[in-house]
């Protein structure tokens, strides 16, 4: 049976993704930081496995080979915004923290999985992007700095592995509405993270995990590099089509 690792999977994609594999046949290990969250995700289906994850901590990303000695699909969805601010007005340690999570901890996350993934018949990285790995917006420097080294990553692990069975995507989301990202990014102001989604029928986490798992599901010989998935309303960083009503 086929093995994946979704890491970032106690809440939003990373969750809705584990479950949406699981139910395609897959057995699932779920990683993540929060031990409880993912043992309410265990508990949804017996495919999936919680495995303790801090993808900042060089140590536990690498006890992931331990965790998944046989993998053929790698999810590396775990990232996150921290911060609004202008890049004259940033904490460049906000943004460090951004660049840690986003970028060095997938690269963590591949090198752990790499000799699995490289070992089957043909492994696959799923990487979690964003619209913001090619869009600007005010504000968003950290972030869109992080994404665009996500983007570059996928592109440069897609010219490195080439010669190799591993194939290596990127499903980069628009707007999508769960119950954390905005209220983390803006510290915890439901009410202003509730304002971003208002008038727009945002997508949702179970809307990605549906790409993921087409993407997985191609024929191995079909890599595919990028889906960039945004709601109907959104046209770019600033032009949303908001209703009034």
């Amino acid at each position: 049976m086929r093995t994946a690792v979704v890491t970032g999977a106690s809440s939003g994609i990373g969750a809705a993704t584990a479950l949406r594999l699981a139910q395609d046949g897959w057995q699932v290990v779920a990683a993540a930081r929060r031990l409880d969250r993912l043992g309410e995700l265990a508990a949804a289906h017996p495919s999936i496995r919680p495995c303790a994850l801090d993808v900042t901590d060089p140590r536990s990303a690498e006890a992931l080979a331990d965790a998944a000695p046989e993998c053929d699909l790698l999810v590396a969805n775990a990232g996150g915004a921290f911060d609004l601010a202008p890049v004259a007005e940033a904490d460049l340690e906000t943004w460090a923290r951004m660049y840690d999570v986003n970028v060095l901890g997938l690269a963590r996350s591949v090198q752990a999985l790499l000799p699995a993934l490289a070992a089957g018949d043909g492994g696959h990285i799923v990487m979690t992007g964003s619209t913001a790995g090619r869009w600007v917006y005010e504000g968003g420097g950290g972030y869109v700095a992080a994404k665009h080294a996500v983007a570059a990553l996928r592109d440069t692990l897609r010219l490195e592995l080439v010669d190799r069975p591993i194939r290596v995507s990127e499903v980069a989301p628009g707007m999508v509405h769960t119950e954390e990202f905005s209220s983390v990014r803006f510290g915890g102001d439901q009410a202003r993270a509730d304002a971003v989604y208002e008038g727009v029928d945002a997508l949702t986490a179970a809307d990605i995990a549906d790409v993921i798992a087409w993407v997985a599901s191609r024929p191995p010989h079909v890599n595919v590099d990028l889906v960039q998935v945004t709601p109907r309303q959104q046209a770019s960083a600033t032009k949303v089509a908001r209703r009034t009503d």
